[in-house]
């Protein structure tokens, strides 16, 4: 609400109304153009972790390199959080999480050390970051700024794989039984088979009330409610080992291991680019995406901006 005495005719104010109008188109504009892909390549040797926009161009293929069989990646604001599944390019020793921000540059390489050699998969909510350890069977939590929560949070899920989280709730996806279990990020059980008979389960994300689920024995991605119900078991099919998926706007991106490719498809399993990203992958394995504001959002504060400068010219020219 503008101040009572403010004289929305007089030329100053409308001259500061264009120029607030101006910044804001300047701000959508610019901020519709953010959206980029980070992903890591496990590859055999160094591995590293590769930006590109939300069209697949290349930003910069290499953007973090020497990192040890990178197998999940995870982004908050400016800072990039990288799990290696091993500590060293020459050892099977325990794994860690690096930090490095958006541009590359080095925060902490070993800002959670010492994790499972058979960490596979972590995910970001809020501040804390969960990570799942095949190996030991476990997730942990950890803080961003590299404190141990609870290094055991959840026990019991060995040769589980893919980890996913949508508000409160973990969904881990176990290749071994072929199950999807639903937990709490406190820690508490809610149903060990959520999902079952699926054919080896990895890449897993939640899209609002539904979970996508690829297969990566058969190539497939299955569809889901977070309650449990099967809304397709074979949604998007040809896959090649599709080890790891995520939210794109109202697109799924897929990373198919074995085909060195991230694809991409919409949630009702229409192919928009199945090789969206390729060339300079080795076994991609982590995905993910900077976060794109809702253009709708700024179409609505530019609307009101335009509305209000209206009536403006209007008092201007009754009076």
């Amino acid at each position: 609400m503008l101040p009572p005495d403010m004289n929305t005719t007089s030329p100053g104010y409308i001259r500061a109304f264009r120029g607030l109008f101006a910044g804001l188109a300047l701000v959508f504009l610019c901020t519709s153009a953010h959206g980029q892909i980070y992903v890591t390549s496990a590859a055999d040797g160094p591995g590293y972790v590769g930006a590109y926009n939300s069209d697949g161009t290349a930003i910069n293929p290499y953007l973090i390199t020497g990192l040890s069989n990178p197998t999940a990646i995870a982004i908050s604001g400016s800072d990039l959080f990288v799990l290696n599944n091993w500590a060293t390019t020459s050892s099977t020793g325990p794994g860690s999480i690096g930090e490095y921000t958006t541009s590359g540059a080095t925060v902490n390489a070993s800002l959670i050390p010492g994790l499972s050699n058979d960490a596979t998969a972590m995910v970001l909510s809020g501040s804390n970051l969960f990570v799942l350890n095949a190996g030991t069977g476990t997730i942990g939590e950890y803080t961003t700024s590299g404190a141990t929560v609870n290094a055991s949070l959840i026990s019991g899920v060995g040769g589980a794989y893919g980890l996913a989280v949508s508000g409160s709730d973990l969904f881990v996806a176990a290749s071994s039984t072929g199950t999807i279990g639903e937990y709490t990020t406190s820690g508490a059980t809610v149903n060990v088979s959520l999902i079952s008979g699926l054919d080896e389960p990895e890449g897993i994300v939640v899209s609002g009330s539904n979970i996508f689920v690829g297969n990566v024995f058969n190539g497939t991605i299955g569809e889901y409610t977070t309650s449990g119900a099967t809304v397709n078991a074979s949604l998007i099919s040809g896959l090649s080992y599709p080890s790891n998926i995520t939210v794109m706007g109202s697109d799924l991106l897929v990373a198919n291991q074995s085909g060195n490719t991230i694809g991409e498809y919409t949630t009702s399993g229409a192919t928009v680019d199945a090789p969206l990203i390729s060339g300079n992958l080795n076994f991609p394995s982590g995905i993910a995406v900077e976060a794109i504001p809702e253009p709708s959002t700024y179409a609505a504060i530019l609307g009101a901006a335009a509305l209000g400068f209206a009536v403006i010219r209007r008092r201007r020219a009754v009076a």
